[in-house]
């Protein structure tokens, strides 16, 4: 059994930031995907307990633990100030509350003239970060997300840190396809469980399909960024994972120190979610 404690970050938006950092347009081709004594001490042994942790049992666990939507029922907005409790005193680097980047990504959507659903997804698409809330760890809310029940790529990130992962010893999971057939589309396969898949669970019912797309898969950079697992893919996900690109650098490179005017923009937002959520959902 493998002992680990759980909170290697200063806040969940160090994870945010590094990614940001690490996928930076204006890197050089030859600086992408570079991890070595450089790489801050806390993200390396993020992804050591992530990469130990996310084993297909545990994936399999939280997906009965939270597939009823049975840990409470809130509106979007009253999640979303829940969520502000938690992240404006912890982030070292931004005075910006969650409600701030949240803004800031659903704003510059809706600048580029983009549908008003993928404007709502841009606002929403952190929510499922609510899983802290619930006693869940670091690495088990954030993190790039991967296929579990097969074969880990060397396209996600410390790939050498599955060594101490016990599906290591499962030889059912280690092929290059694993408990899946090949061509058998995203909607089959597990994922590593965090924000992401907990978010798509509560919203899917509301959201037209590019959205839960994006909100499911926005953190899978081995698949949307690095072109992994291909072959476990239909028509349907190369077709919605475009729309997962298109949203991207939007919750990436819209974050910047002007915050944006909540009491301005609050009523807009406010008419959006009731556009597409009832009052209260269950979470």
């Amino acid at each position: 059994m493998v002992t680990m404690h759980t909170e290697p970050l200063a806040s969940l938006d160090q994870w945010d930031d590094h990614v940001r950092d690490r996928y930076d347009p204006n890197r050089k081709k030859e600086e992408f995907r570079v991890y070595d004594d450089s790489t801050p001490p806390v993200v390396r042994e993020f992804y050591q307990l992530n990469h130990t942790g996310q084993t297909l049992d545990f994936v399999l666990s939280k997906e009965s633990e939270y597939g009823s939507l049975n840990h409470g029922e809130m509106g979007i907005w009253e999640a979303m100030e829940k969520l502000n409790t938690l992240v404006d005193d912890s982030d070292p680097d931004t005075s910006l509350s969650q409600i701030d980047h949240n803004l800031q990504t659903a704003e510059a959507i809706s600048r580029d003239g983009h549908p008003r659903w993928m404007v709502l997804t841009g606002f929403i698409h952190d929510l499922g970060k609510m899983l802290v809330f619930n006693g869940e760890p670091q690495w088990a809310v954030v993190g790039d997300t991967f296929p579990v029940g097969c074969a880990w790529s060397n396209k996600i990130v410390y790939p050498e840190m599955f060594a101490a992962n016990p599906d290591r010893n499962r030889p059912e999971t280690q092929t290059r396809t694993g408990i899946y057939e090949p061509g058998c589309g995203l909607r089959n396969v597990h994922m590593s469980w965090g924000h992401d898949e907990y978010l798509y669970r509560v919203t899917k019912d509301y959201l037209p399909e590019p959205a839960q797309y994006m909100i499911r898969y926005h953190s899978c950079y081995p698949v949307h960024r690095e072109g992994a697992y291909d072959y476990l893919l239909d028509d349907r996900d190369r077709e919605m994972l475009e729309w997962v690109r298109k949203f991207n650098p939007y919750d990436l490179y819209s974050k910047s120190d002007t915050r944006p005017s909540l009491d301005q923009l609050r009523p807009y937002y406010e008419d959006l979610v009731a556009a597409f959520f009832p009052a209260v959902v269950r979470w």
